[in-house]
């Protein structure tokens, strides 16, 4: 039963690399992965990799609450497989486009002002 808890930990570890771009261990990869991640979400994989350790360990392992764990690693699953890529870099390059146009707007705006001042409009 253990085992199969610590196959989704692999699998949930695979997904933060793969969608998150976020590499080493579970705890650290959820460390990195943090700003991106709904704070439930990280906390669910922060148990799991809290409980990975007494997973491993054959006395420990009838301690962890395995049901909990079943469905944090579900969920965190569910959520790292739900990320589209695509839309999260189109969304970063709107959100670029977004800021150049603004700052565009900007500097237009106070140019007028500053030539309306001078009285040169």
């Amino acid at each position: 039963m253990a085992q199969s808890i610590i196959e989704d930990i692999q699998e949930v570890r695979a997904l933060l690399k793969q969608r998150e771009r976020a590499s080493g261990t579970l705890a650290d990869a959820l460390k990195k992965a943090r700003r991106r991640l709904p704070r439930r979400i990280f906390k669910q994989g922060m148990a799991l990799a809290d409980a990975l350790p007494l997973l491993e360990h054959p006395k420990l392992q009838f301690t962890v609450d395995e049901p909990r764990l079943r469905g944090a690693a579900r969920e965190v699953k569910a959520h790292l497989e739900a990320i589209d890529l695509a839309d999260r870099r189109k969304g970063r390059i709107l959100d670029i486009l977004a800021t150049i146009a603004f700052g565009l707007i900007v500097v237009f705006a106070l140019t007028v002002a500053v030539m309306r001042w001078r009285g040169l409009i």
